[in-house]
């Protein structure tokens, strides 16, 4: 098994099972049944050898690597993604159309091998896989089944069959990737081991071409795995392409439209709702941040998981764009991932149990109140806002408790970056907002002394943040206040007023007063949360401050804040989109054009929007897609639309 690469390149899926590809084609992750996983695929490729030259010293030519080289691209307004292989010396053209069936449990690769030669020219296609179910490296095995036309791999309680409807000319299970490079399978039927192949003999005419679909059938046992292969393969691939394109061209038909001409934004328009119905789980109504790419937490901490932060803004775009049913999906969803004492930590799974954490982020249950209140204003769905009035209860009375009596503000909690604990301006911020949106609730639920309580201590925090948290000095506001340091900073540091806590147990907290590196999350006591007017002249100076410290010399871009590390330190799209929002909100709409052009040329080349951008070579950087970069893009090509100025 090879090390997979940081770079998703393209997806497909079906709102339940989720595959990632390279920009080459090769299958580099397959999630079934929801798109946080389980993850089942070690390594996928698909080879071909030329049965007419039995002489060459490696006969198996995977398609997925050199000497071929690809074109990639997702047929017009759809989830179906289409690679294309071309070999400099064979005379073949291969194009792969690859797809998830909504609603099949079928991942489908579609080969169609085009002869450019002028003689019949025999090959042997390989499909060798290596299954690594539930991402666990033990306990694996795998069958031939069906006169050897398909293999079965399966461990505990899911299985997954893969076959042709054309006859399979050999076999293999077990210790399949070695034994595969000469084009030979050795016919062994079932072994406990994750790797399997299968090859097909055709004799492609000259001009002419030859089709072989390959499918993946997943189960919840072996049997339910080839029952559902067997249904697939009863029909011909051309019809489950079909009813595929169907499927997502309808979905981006009822997407609400943009006004602009521009091709370009319109096309990756369409591409984020495209990506939105991929991340929003079908069955459960949670949002994947990004499908993940660094399984074993080497460099981050991971992304196939629900954050409530990402998904507030997330689904202020579904609305934007018109889908609402996804939204209200997720706040249904938001009642089964609350706390008993009515708080959301960090992230969930898509099934609403908690994910590996570093601690609770008190923004995230402000910004959840805030987008329900959002999504009723689109919709005016009250009968959701009854259903829902026990968890923005509970939620709502969690964020009045969670405050420092003495100063009015949030205690201390992890920063919406994850990497800093601290009484932050940004989370101070997402709660103002969630209490404004919860007691709005109240009020139009016809609970008036909710509504005046909530309401109250929203106030009471907004007028603790315009004191507490404005560095008079700077012009600016504080990134933090009570931020939480290690002791050799805490000694270095020459400030007043720091202090060191004891915790539970007698344990040392340092922490350090205030904290003033510039943020671009500052911007959010504007937009979204609404605790300050964008035009108020202290959020004017704190904006410009971003725009001045944050801007990458060069490639352009904000990143996060000033001494950003995170991944080299790139510039992002959400950042840079967040500050032209801000822009869009006061007017200054050439520079809101200029940020937002920036982010639309770093789009990847399938329209996909990255989380960063490379700082030096201007290339798409770490995740892709994010959900969020994508929630951000739509939220200000709408806010522009509808200014005319795209």
């Amino acid at each position: 098994m090879s090390t997979k690469p940081l770079l998703n390149d393209a997806i497909v899926g079906d709102g339940c099972l989720l595959a990632a590809f390279s920009r080459t084609g090769q299958l580099l992750r397959l999630w079934w049944p929801h798109g946080d996983g389980p993850q089942h695929i070690g390594q996928a490729r698909i080879g071909l050898v030329r049965l007419d030259d039995p002489s060459s010293p490696s006969p198996l030519s995977w398609l997925d690597s050199s000497p071929w080289t690809h074109r990639q691209r997702y047929l017009d307004d759809t989830n179906a993604l289409e690679t294309e292989a071309r070999h400099p010396s064979w005379p073949v053209r291969v194009t792969e159309t690859a797809f998830a069936v909504p609603g099949e449990a079928l991942l489908v690769r579609a080969l169609t091998l085009a002869n450019t030669g002028g003689a019949a020219l025999p090959l042997r296609v390989v499909h060798c896989a290596s299954f690594v179910i539930e991402e666990h490296p033990y306990y694996q095995a795998c069958y031939v089944a069906e006169e050897g036309n398909a293999v079965v791999h399966y461990r505990r309680p899911y299985a997954f069959a893969v076959g042709s409807s054309r006859e399979a000319s050999g076999f293999q299970a077990g210790h399949a990737f070695a034994d595969a490079a000469d084009g030979r399978l050795s016919g062994s039927d079932i072994a406990m081991h994750p790797e399997a192949a299968l090859s097909w003999d055709v004799t492609v005419p000259p001009g002419g071409r030859v089709t072989l679909p390959i499918v993946i059938a997943a189960g919840l046992s072996p049997d339910d795995a080839l029952a559902r292969l067997k249904r697939a393969l009863a029909t011909p691939a051309h019809e489950w392409l079909t009813r595929t394109v169907e499927h997502w061209r309808a979905k981006v038909a009822r997407a609400a439209p943009l006004s602009t001409a521009d091709e370009t934004l319109q096309r990756l328009y369409r591409r984020s709702v495209l990506v939105f119905h991929l991340m929003a789980d079908r069955e459960t109504g949670s949002v994947l941040a990004a499908p993940e790419f660094d399984e074993a937490f080497t460099r981050c901490g991971g992304y196939a998981y629900c954050w409530g932060r990402d998904a507030a803004y997330i689904t202020v775009a579904f609305d934007r764009a018109g889908l609402t049913d996804l939204s209200q999906a997720f706040y249904r969803w938001t009642a089964r991932a609350q706390s008993p004492d009515g708080s959301w930590q960090q992230r969930h799974y898509h099934d609403g149990f908690l994910a590996p954490a570093w601690g609770l982020q008190i923004d995230e249950g402000g910004s959840i109140l805030w987008g329900l209140w959002q999504h009723y204003q689109v919709t005016g769905n009250r009968a959701l806002l009854d259903e829902l009035w026990p968890t923005v209860e509970k939620g709502a009375e969690f964020l009045l408790a969670y405050r420092d009596p003495e100063t009015g503000l949030p205690l201390p909690s992890r920063d919406l970056w994850e990497e800093r604990d601290g009484v932050h301006t940004y989370s101070a911020a997402a709660v103002y907002g969630g209490l404004v949106g919860a007691a709005r609730i109240a009020e139009t639920l016809g609970h008036g002394h909710h509504a005046r309580r909530w309401q109250e201590t929203a106030d009471a925090m907004r007028r603790a943040v315009l004191t507490r948290l404005w560095n008079a000095e700077a012009g600016v506001f504080y990134r933090s206040a009570r931020l939480r340091v290690d002791r050799e900073t805490y000694e270095r540091a020459n400030v007043p007023d720091k202090r060191v806590v004891r915790t539970w147990k007698g344990y040392a907290r340092y922490e350090l007063p205030v904290d003033p590196v510039i943020d671009v999350s500052l911007l959010g006591l504007a937009v979204p949360f609404g605790l300050l007017p964008p035009h108020d002249e202290r959020m004017r100076r704190t904006a410009e401050a971003v725009a001045r410290r944050l801007t990458v010399p060069g490639v352009g871009g904000l990143k996060r804040y000033e001494d950003d590390t995170y991944a080299g330190g790139n510039p992002w799209i959400l950042t840079t989109l967040w500050l032209a929002l801000y822009d869009i909100a006061i007017g200054n709409l050439e520079r809101a054009r200029a940020l937002f052009e920036w982010a639309v040329e770093h789009r990847t080349p399938l329209d996909l929007l990255p989380e960063q951008v490379h700082r030096k070579t201007g290339e798409p950087a770490w995740v892709i897609p994010l959900t969020w970069s994508h929630a951000m893009f739509v939220l200000a090509v709408r806010a522009l639309d509808e200014t005319g100025w795209v």
